[in-house]
């Protein structure tokens, strides 16, 4: 690759020690634009190869929608960070589920549902996901743990069996412009420099994003003090297969530390560092084993996977869509990685604007759907960044008041329940509701629905995926009960709708497309009751719900397909 430039590291990871992981490499391929001449198109551009970049090209591949996905690198990762992410939400295991690489996911990950955090030697906090209503429907687990790189390498195998979507490793884009008809995006290559243009660009470079600057976003962003090491250790101590942390931890100078266990037996162990720590310093292997020394004890047998020094801050690009341009993952925003609130919330970004985005492109919701992007998913970045700064300045207070309150809180959650909600070692991600979106109903719409099982007319087992994926990327209409049904034939003629009556425990069905609810999970996870209908979007969440079969019905589904806000527009 003589002549292009290999690319650069990232969040101090050029200071990474250990053996590490055997990465992917995909071949560089020359681009038909350099032979070709002139500008390239493609309905769709992604830049970016990272975890919500692949995720919406997944997403796109599976809907048939086509688009280029450019990345600079030649492999899964962040340059320097082969191990980065490893706790994956309900939510974002749903999404994979419904992209096809759930159960690749499943069989290497390690799956978790309890925590426990410590303050010394003293267990002041403890949950249990599975008994916690946000989660106990769906079939896929609270959480699962594996290194970020396995799954994006499932996602890059994946897109490539769907077709539709071409990746392209080795394509730096280096300028952007962009007008009222599309985007141009300048791209550089070991073999020479082309142009491209696009209808919509998604930026998905990360937190380093150069688009900002060539849009002129504005972020609002905090830097903190705050330093840490994660070390991805084998060894041969075994501990619970639990999220533990330790607010103060007697073996790292009384900071915290937390302890994970993911995929290829290797343990993720995050050790809070004093604020003016060096990062070449703390990284060093003997200085990482001694601290891992002391937390396992002399007799332990340690093998240093990977290590990588990293600061926390918090940031948030005022609007996500610019024009043609889409912010996505950590261009969009970044936050502190506790409660798991970080790539997840990018998984989440790419599952909201894949369906949009398949929508506009093929004609079936005009254009102004693609702004509702930013309402909702602004609003859960916003709403992230707020939850992991508040458990930041938990963790290291920034005022004598906050240590005051620290203090305060665990010696009373040393002694009474009731304080142990005040211990803050991240609030774990759910799927953020959209209470501001133009696209879902005021009072009703804007919930996730968990992946729940129903059977199919015939008896056979069923998920809420399976309905989705029937539905193609048209909107799913569930009626619960018998009234109404003979207006519906009309509307799914009229609009990208489908249909189906959802049969309850002794009902009889009415409808030809139905299915079994016998446990009343589907009712349970659309939020309905009694006889009422549910839309559901393709990223399985409630854009309605209602009681009559009406005009209600009808504003619901303009609503959640941009009509209304077309209307509006005008």
């Amino acid at each position: 690759m003589a002549g292009y430039a290999e690319t650069a590291f990232s969040n101090s990871y050029e200071f990474a020690q250990g053996s590490g992981y055997q990465l992917p490499e995909y071949p560089f391929r020359r681009p038909p634009e350099l032979d070709a001449g002139g500008v390239g198109h493609s309905p769709i551009v992604i830049v970016g190869g990272g975890l919500s970049g692949l995720t919406l090209a997944c997403a796109l591949a599976n809907f048939g929608v086509r688009a280029v996905l450019l990345d600079e690198d030649n492999t899964v990762g962040v340059k320097g960070a082969s191990s980065r992410g490893i706790c994956y939400t309900q939510k974002s295991l749903e999404i994979f589920h419904r992209l096809g690489v759930y159960e690749r996911i499943a069989r290497k990950g390690i799956q978790w549902s309890v925590g426990r955090t410590f303050a010394g030697g003293d267990e002041v906090y403890s949950f249990d996901l599975r008994k916690q209503g946000a989660y106990n429907l769906s079939t896929q687990p609270p959480f699962i743990n594996i290194q970020q790189f396995y799954i994006e390498g499932y996602l890059v195998e994946r897109i490539q069996a769907l077709g539709h979507v071409e990746l392209r490793w080795s394509n730096r884009v280096t300028a952007f412009a962009q007008d009222s008809d599309g985007a141009v995006l300048t791209v550089e290559t070991p073999a020479g420099e082309y142009r491209m243009r696009a209808d919509y660009v998604i930026d998905a470079t990360g937190s380093h994003s150069p688009f900002r600057q060539w849009v002129g976003a504005a972020v609002t962003a905090k830097k903190g003090d705050d330093r840490w090491c994660i070390a991805d250790v084998r060894f041969t101590k075994h501990p619970p297969v639990e999220r533990h942390t330790w607010i103060e931890a007697p073996f790292n100078e009384n900071r915290a530390v937390w302890q994970h266990l993911m995929g290829d037996d290797v343990w993720r162990i995050d050790y809070q560092m004093a604020p003016d720590s060096d990062p070449a310093e703390v990284s060093r292997e003997e200085v990482v084993r001694d601290r891992l020394t002391r937390q396992f004890g002399e007799d332990a047998q340690i093998e240093i996977v990977w290590v990588g020094p990293y600061a926390y801050r918090s940031e948030c690009v005022d609007r996500m869509r610019h024009g043609r341009l889409f912010f996505m993952g950590d261009a969009a925003k970044v936050v502190s990685p506790f409660g798991a609130r970080g790539g997840n919330t990018g998984i989440a970004d790419a599952d909201n604007l894949a369906w949009k985005l398949a929508a506009v492109v093929e004609g079936r919701a005009p254009e102004a759907l693609l702004d509702t992007y930013h309402e909702e998913r602004h609003e859960a970045a916003k709403q992230n960044v707020l939850v992991t700064n508040r458990t930041a300045r938990f963790l290291r207070p920034a005022s004598p008041v906050e240590k005051l309150f620290r203090t305060a809180a665990l010696g009373l959650a040393r002694q009474h329940e009731f304080a142990r909600q005040f211990v803050n070692t991240g609030r774990m991600a759910v799927a953020n509701p959209y209470t501001r979106s133009a696209a879902c109903c005021e009072r009703t719409g804007g919930l996730s629905v968990q992946n729940v099982a129903f059977e199919w007319a015939d008896g056979s087992p069923g998920v809420l995926n399976d309905l989705l994926g029937w539905c193609g990327g048209d909107l799913l209409l569930l009626a619960f009960g018998a009234e109404g049904l003979g207006e519906l034939p009309a509307l799914a003629q009229a609009a990208p709708v489908r249909c189906v009556q959802v049969v309850g425990a002794g009902e009889l069905p009415a409808a030809v497309e139905f299915v079994r609810d016998p446990e009343a999970q589907l009712r349970a996870a659309c939020h309905v009751f009694g006889h009422a209908w549910a839309l559901v979007r393709p990223d399985a969440y409630v854009a309605a719900t209602g009681d009559e079969v009406d005009a209600g019905l009808v504003d619901a589904v303009a609503r959640a397909l941009g009509a209304a806000l077309e209307e509006e527009a005008a």
